[in-house]
């Protein structure tokens, strides 16, 4: 990603709207980029739009190997389908199926998008790099949620002046990106898949890139470390308190059975020196019945 790519989606977001007029139809707010896109130079029906602005950033990005060469990115594709999804997502489903589905069959499976490339090995059309994205089995529901995280660190891209950094400029974008990613790596719809993680992974990938010239944007390293440092801590106190409470159960054992040890043998000694103070008196005795039977003899 780069200040241009990120121009070329802000050129379609400022000419297309992302919000629906007020009967509920997609908008041109300028329609001279996409003239050449549409039927007879000109786009009256609401998918035709979507598709003027969806062939614009393809040509913008892919279109031969001029602009190829710079955009040699599959993750370019996956923002191309962020935006169209978003785009899509703000209208009502077509006869039954996704709207990304029927976008896919009504304009991308036809001649416009198969188109070759040219000189450009890699990919063959638009719809091989569309196929290869696996954008037909993406729910569009919730790639959709990338929109706004994407805009965001697109700003940035474009408020960024390499010439003259301006960091603080860009920091409330950065803030905002940083919001959005967490939000998005806090639901599971996204982080249990694969193909919406890898997006995830882009997004975090091209952030870092940039804040790497701007040290004073938030890091991304933190979100999510929260939790499992929580998880964490409760797994070592429950082992330090399981730990504790076996030792403790342990010493008690210990103590109990070097009690029933020490009780036989406390018994043992106890009964030998009763025995023996029992035949030391029984010898008194004796002694003193054979004093008085020697006193009786003297008195006869």
């Amino acid at each position: 990603m780069d200040k241009r790519v990120c121009k070329f989606f802000y050129a379609v977001r400022t000419s297309l709207s992302d919000k629906l007029d007020n009967k509920g139809n997609y908008k041109f707010t300028n329609e001279r980029n996409f003239n050449e896109y549409c039927t007879n130079s000109r786009c009256s029906d609401n998918l035709g739009k979507v598709n003027a602005g969806c062939l614009f950033l393809f040509d913008a990005l892919f279109k031969d190997s001029s602009v190829f060469k710079y955009h040699n990115d599959i993750n370019m594709v996956d923002y191309i389908i962020i935006w169209l999804s978003y785009m899509l997502n703000l209208k009502k489903s077509e006869e039954n199926m996704s709207n990304l589905q029927y976008f896919y069959n009504m304009y991308i499976n036809n001649n416009t998008y198969k188109k070759s490339i040219t000189d450009v090995a890699e990919y063959n059309s638009y719809k091989d790099l569309v196929d290869k994205a696996n954008m037909v089995n993406m729910d569009m529901k919730i790639i959709s949620k990338f929109y706004d995280a994407f805009n965001e660190l697109c700003m940035i891209y474009i408020e960024f002046d390499e010439q003259s950094p301006n960091c603080k400029n860009c920091l409330k974008y950065a803030n905002g990106f940083v919001e959005k990613y967490k939000k998005l790596k806090e639901d599971t719809s996204i982080t249990k898949n694969s193909s919406y993680n890898k997006i995830l992974s882009s997004l975090s990938t091209n952030y870092d890139n940039i804040k790497k010239k701007c040290n004073n944007f938030p890091s991304l390293s933190t979100i999510g470390t929260a939790n499992n440092f929580v998880q964490d801590s409760a797994y070592s106190s429950g082992q330090i308190s399981e730990d504790t409470s076996s030792s403790s159960i342990g010493n008690k054992v210990f103590i109990v059975l070097s009690i029933f040890a020490v009780i036989p043998i406390f018994l043992g000694i106890s009964y030998k020196y009763s025995l023996f103070g029992f035949r030391k008196r029984f010898k008194k005795q004796q002694i003193r019945e054979k004093i008085k039977n020697i006193k009786k003899r003297m008195n006869h």
